[in-house]
């Protein structure tokens, strides 16, 4: 299970949501084998006053949050596909992308009405 919650500036990404859950879909499916069809995103658009950062005005702060049991081997796939595919793609410079794995037990989500220990999903997490 990942979620993805994307911070920017509404000013700049407002209307570039879907290029943006593109890019960041298509890196967690490579990085982290998600299947295709499990796409969570939420888009915290700020105004431009409401982030602050020593950063250009294109600055995104990514944050997946997910059932944790990712290898360190995964966690820096993640890594290495939002700076070599997702920055390029979205014109990003490394400065203005930067991005947060925030892992937590499965037994802490509930899920379809169940624990998340007692979920039975499709793909692996222990990848």
């Amino acid at each position: 299970m990942a979620q993805v919650k994307i911070y920017g500036r509404r000013s700049v990404w407002g209307e570039r949501r879907a290029e943006v859950s593109e890019a960041l879909h298509g890196a967690l499916v490579r990085a982290w084998r998600l299947p295709q069809d499990k796409r969570f995103h939420r888009f915290l658009l700020l105004d431009d006053d409401d982030l602050v950062a020593p950063r250009s005005d294109a600055y995104l702060v990514v944050e997946v949050v997910c059932f944790a049991g990712r290898s360190r081997a995964a966690k820096r796939a993640l890594v290495a596909a939002l700076y070599d595919d997702v920055a390029p793609a979205l014109g990003l410079s490394a400065d203005d992308l930067e991005l947060v794995v925030l892992e937590a037990p499965p037994e802490s989500w509930g899920i379809r009405g169940v624990s998340g220990d007692e979920l039975v999903l499709p793909y692996r997490v222990d990848v």
